[in-house]
């Protein structure tokens, strides 16, 4: 039987961290992989996260298993957390999910079990997973223009000529905010107008947001979803707490359905439940349970907030020093757009070739679109990367 699988293609970006491993040069600078890095280069437990789990171990009795859904007290601090309450409860469904990317999963399973001829369209570039999963599932698969490579912001002429095309029923995957790989976001009026098309047309939204906190703080980085959620009668929410709680490994998300009236809601809950129960049972519960240990507490929020602030306020910081490197080094503002993207993330605009030329002569490793994490920077190295950045391009 095994004689008959058939290799599958390298995820590009473990690849790449493979291959930065094996270089030897001091100098080498890792933008690849997306996980949040302090300025010596580590990913920190998160103060909040160590003072709950200590709490965790002294206070908790029992191992057994949680619901099918997951903690109702999780989901409850959640939803709160992405919609703060522009929703009824009435009309929620939600399943926790291991991290996003579960969530994503169970999404497009949702999704394809409520219409097999469903299409789902998605923005170019995207995320590589969104791609990879939808493929995987055998759904059908369309793309919106998303990113204008010439000026480094959204080409929303192109996105909404796209928008405008998708046919009733088809379901359209959004970035909630810090949009993955190009780190640029809609403004709050283009928000409302891709929304208007998405209801006049009956387009169903679905959310992934990933990177709450990370953009521009959690009320503001929470607007286009909770926007969306409001005015919209169906949608679905991917979120993860991996970036904002840095609980990576502890695989914490939820799947957040907007439904029409009780009884949808009560038909929508089930199905999730449903899903949960084929795909891998009772969900992961230590990392919800920190999520809502620090959700709940108010020492333990304050101190979540404040670090959280830190972080973010860390990219802004390097992003706008890059982008001064770069506008001495090279003497124009090319890469002044840089400095106005929000999240981890954002897209040079440079060739694949270049990308390699970079890599092969300065040791600079990022993804072949030339999406580069910010956060994977500090002080020191900005300059470094800029150099390189000038050399190449000459």
């Amino acid at each position: 039987m095994l004689n008959n699988l058939v290799e599958k293609p390298q995820d590009k970006i473990l690849a790449l961290m493979d291959t930065y491993k094996a270089d030897t040069r001091q100098s080498k600078i890792d933008l690849g992989v997306g996980v949040y890095k302090n300025a010596s280069g580590a990913t920190p437990i998160m103060l909040a996260v160590k003072a709950a789990e200590k709490l965790l171990w002294q206070n908790q009795e029992t191992k057994s298993y949680v619901g099918l859904a997951g903690d109702p007290a999780f989901s409850n601090c959640m939803i709160d957390l992405v919609l703060n309450g522009v929703v009824s409860q009435d009309k929620l469904a939600a399943v926790a999910t291991p991290g996003g990317t579960g969530a994503v999963r169970q999404a497009l399973e949702l999704i394809k079990m409520a219409g097999s001829d469903t299409t789902i369209w998605l923005s170019n570039p995207t995320w590589p997973n969104h791609l990879s999963i939808v493929k995987y599932l055998g759904m059908s698969l369309a793309e919106y223009r998303y990113f204008n490579s010439e000026t480094g912001g959204v080409d929303f002429n192109g996105l909404l000529d796209d928008i405008k095309k998708i046919p009733a029923g088809d379901v359209v995957l959004l970035h909630g905010c810090c949009h993955n790989p190009t780190g640029a976001n809609l403004t709050s009026e283009q928000e409302d107008q891709l929304i208007a098309v998405l209801s006049k047309n009956g387009v169903i939204p679905f959310v992934d947001i990933a990177y709450q906190g990370f953009g521009d703080g959690l009320e503001n980085d929470a607007r286009f979803t909770r926007k969306i959620a409001s005015q919209m009668p169906e949608c679905l929410i991917a979120a993860s707490c991996s970036k904002n709680f840095g609980i990576y490994r502890e695989r914490t998300g939820i799947l957040i359905a907007v439904t029409t009236n009780t009884q949808q809601r009560a038909l929508t809950q089930g199905n999730l439940a449903f899903l949960n129960r084929q795909n891998f049972s009772f969900p992961p519960d230590h990392g919800a349970r920190l999520v809502t240990m620090i959700l709940t507490d108010k020492a333990l929020h304050k101190s979540w907030i404040q670090e959280l602030e830190e972080t973010r306020l860390s990219m802004i910081n390097l992003r706008q020093q890059l982008a001064n490197e770069l506008r001495q080094k090279i003497g124009s503002d090319r890469f002044g757009f840089l400095a106005s993207h929000r999240g981890m993330f954002s897209k040079l605009g440079i060739s694949s070739d270049l990308v390699e030329k970079i890599r092969t002569d300065f040791g600079v490793y990022m993804v072949g679109d030339s999406r580069i994490n910010i956060a994977g920077l500090n002080l020191e190295t900005v300059p470094l990367l800029a150099n390189a950045i000038a050399q190449i391009i000459k």
